[in-house]
């Protein structure tokens, strides 16, 4: 029931933009401006969303591949036994434990930092970690699967909206023409109305 209203509503709507391309003796030049301005937001909303999406998802990716340009793995030996660590609070990884590791940069020079790891791991065990380019620990990059993924999705959120930002500003302005319209219909029936309703003997 809800789908046939919704195909009868855009049948009326489709039909009231023809009818202003139509030449009619109630066409006026505001009509004609209207069915431009509809025509010009759906094209602009479908292609700047379509754009939106792409350049977002384009961004993203190539800003999660910086990403992974810019740190690099390490191994690193744990110092202690991971399962009397205390255990990580908040985020999505919060099975894994912290922990004392300790690594070699590419200067041969030891650091030692405190880093999050699987529990029940025993100290001297070798661990992945990741480093940015002034040796600091960071998080692990995601893989370009994952950045494709996330790029992705990051375009589909951002290309409806930029549709729907376009498509309500055409909506402002076919308002406006709309008002403007029945301001002109209000003023034009100041002068006809008083001949008509002499024409129609004091009856219009």
């Amino acid at each position: 029931m809800a789908r046939t209203r919704r195909r009868k509503a855009t049948g009326v709507w489709f039909r009231r933009w023809r009818w202003r391309w139509r030449s009619n003796p109630l066409h006026r030049r505001s009509d004609t401006v209207e069915a431009w301005v509809v025509l010009a937001t759906w094209i602009l909303a479908l292609l700047g969303a379509v754009f939106a999406g792409v350049a977002a998802a384009m961004v993203v990716d190539g800003n999660l591949s910086a990403r992974r340009a810019q740190v690099h793995a390490v191994s690193a030996e744990l110092t202690e036994n991971s399962a009397n660590a205390a255990p990580a609070a908040g985020g999505y990884d919060d099975s894994r434990v912290w922990a004392t590791v300790r690594w070699k940069a590419a200067d041969g020079s030891v650091h030692t930092d405190r880093a999050k790891v699987a529990p029940g791991v025993a100290a001297g065990s070798r661990v992945t970690m990741w480093t940015d380019g002034t040796g600091r620990l960071v998080s692990k990059p995601l893989d370009a699967t994952e950045s494709w993924l996330q790029a992705a999705v990051t375009g589909a959120l951002v290309a409806p909206a930029v549709g729907f930002a376009v498509w309500g500003g055409g909506r402002l302005v076919c308002g406006h023409l709309l008002r403007r319209r029945l301001a002109e219909w209000d003023e034009e029936w100041k002068r006809i109305g008083p001949q008509w309703r002499n024409l129609s003997g004091g009856r219009g």
